[in-house]
């Protein structure tokens, strides 16, 4: 027995209790023992106020679960090949995820590290913001916030810094998000990349084994959709019988289209057709278009806005749920 059967169950056996406390009271002609009765009734009802409240906040949760499953078969079908791909046969890589505002880049992320990195292996999971106004004309900032971050005091170099996220590659997987590379110029995240990640996976490389693959990956995020056009930083695709160094610009993430959003629903129809928002949806003439029409056209972030408030699910508070990178 689950535990909103466990609470239903103890809801049902109050809800009884309580009708027997009314009828009682109805045939009581002692003032003294109404009084008790009401008080009684009074607690009783406050009691299963509480226990339909958490039955609700169960409800809720699973909905949210259930939703955010239906929400992660929703696209990004290129991202994810491409990246499969590359971790399929390589443990040491970057990648640069990128798009236009609002495109789910955060979103597709924790897709990608939920569902192709989480096996249950110990991982050492380092994210730094980059918006900060002091990195846009200093990299220095980073490389403090860096040594800082991994355990090391006063002014560090990037090679310093680099040999100690080799030490904690030693026993696990590390996983190195940068959010906002945007906001760098293009000659510091060239300097990041020569002065920092090519020495830290071009060691790693040489000493990886069979007996001990651990993950090295790093993952910058644009959110502007400006950093994928500096074609000197990033290759598309690795060369045979070479591991790669430099980070892998996976495909830009494009607005959903028709075609996508009907295979999504396809999808809804036969594995999440216990949800609410199938009935939402069953009574709209075209539900495509209704999120096209509703989210400027595919907008990744917006149809999630969307489709959430369909199903009595603010998108905004979720995110803050949902994604945990």
């Amino acid at each position: 027995m689950n535990k909103r059967e466990e609470l239903q169950k103890l809801c049902d056996r109050i809800e009884e209790k309580i009708i027997y406390l009314k009828n009682k009271k109805i045939i009581e002609a002692n003032a003294l023992a109404i009084f008790q009765l009401e008080k009684e009734i009074e607690e009783t009802e406050a009691e299963l106020s509480k226990i339909t409240e958490q039955i609700e906040n169960l409800d809720t949760a699973s909905v949210s679960h259930e939703l955010y499953h239906a929400l992660s078969k929703l696209g990004y079908q290129k991202q994810v090949l491409s990246f499969k791909k590359f971790i399929k046969t390589q443990s040491i890589a970057g990648f640069l995820i990128h798009g236009s505002p609002d495109h789910g880049q955060r979103w597709l992320l924790n897709r990608l590290m939920r569902q192709h990195l989480d096996d249950g292996t110990t991982s050492k999971v380092l994210k730094v913001e980059l918006h900060r106004m002091g990195r846009r004309s200093d990299v220095n900032t980073l490389w403090r916030e860096l040594g800082g971050r991994v355990g090391l005091k006063r002014q560090n170099s990037p090679l310093e810094i680099a040999e100690r996220v080799y030490q904690w590659w030693q026993t696990q997987n590390v996983i190195l998000i940068f959010h906002d590379v945007d906001c760098m110029p293009q000659d510091y995240l060239r300097e990041f990349i020569q002065d920092f990640w090519l020495p830290l996976a071009t060691q790693a490389r040489e000493s990886v084994s069979q007996s001990r693959k651990f993950r090295l990956l790093m993952f910058f995020v644009d959110y502007e959709g400006c950093v994928g056009n500096r074609d000197t930083l990033f290759v598309e695709q690795v060369e045979p019988n070479q591991g790669p160094k430099i980070p892998i610009k996976l495909p830009i993430i494009n607005p959903f289209c028709q075609q996508v959003l009907r295979q999504w629903i396809e999808t809804l129809e036969m594995d999440f057709d216990k949800l609410p928002l199938m009935e939402v949806m069953s009574q709209m003439p075209d539900p495509v278009q209704e999120i096209l029409d509703n989210s400027e056209n595919g907008i990744p972030e917006l149809a999630f806005s969307e489709i959430c408030d369909w199903s009595g699910c603010n998108w905004y508070e979720a995110e803050k749920i949902w994604l945990i990178h």
